[in-house]
């Protein structure tokens, strides 16, 4: 199924490109970090995002060919726009040294198991549960926002060595994080990856 593009849509990107050359990033590099600073109206994104092409590459194949996805809370859920989520904050409850988006974290990878595409745009502690998990995931999108174990988290994920998108500062949230999701959603599927 082709996606429609909005003029309104078409018109913030030829502003967005008009500001910023993204022409030197590799396609699936250059379709995150776009449609990154294109939700957050934010250009310094564009230094900000780390990720690597060869595991884009990995994370789009399996997004497109079923992997599961799954959200740290419902904002994400609603900002991806084209693909069932998996969410259990609503049945994760809080205990001594655990949040409870760490237990949905925990709920999540009991349902869907390794595999899976993690998307992360809100709570720290969800990505530093994740990181004790033997979740093998596709891709770690990890985005959380804040001035409290945002940094610190989004600079584990990046030691782990797990395929992720992260970035450096304390900036993200479930826009930015539902956004990296979406460009990978987005983008093209590749002839190679059809027949594979």
């Amino acid at each position: 199924m082709i996606r429609e593009v909005h003029p309104i849509e078409e018109e913030s990107y030829r502003r967005l490109r008009a500001r910023l050359d993204t022409s030197h990033f590799p396609p699936l590099t250059r379709a995150v970090v776009e449609r990154v600073i294109h939700s957050a109206a934010d250009l310094e994104y564009a230094d900000d995002l780390v990720m690597d092409e060869g595991e884009l590459e990995k994370a789009h194949a399996a997004l497109h060919g079923g992997a599961p996805v799954v959200v740290d809370v419902e904002m994400v859920a609603a900002g991806i726009t084209r693909r069932e989520t998996v969410c259990r904050l609503r049945d994760a409850v809080a205990g001594p040294g655990l949040t409870r988006s760490a237990h949905a974290i925990r709920l999540a990878y009991e349902q869907v198991g390794p595999g899976a595409l993690w998307v992360i745009g809100n709570a720290p502690t969800a990505l530093e549960e994740l990181l004790t998990l033997d979740a093998a995931p596709a891709l770690v999108i990890g985005l959380p926002v804040g001035f409290v174990g945002a940094v610190e988290s989004k600079a584990a994920l990046r030691e782990s060595g797990l395929p992720a998108v992260s970035n450096v500062s304390e900036k993200g949230g479930s826009a930015v994080a539902s956004a990296a999701l979406n460009a990978l959603l987005y983008h093209p599927v590749s002839h190679s990856e059809e027949k594979s």
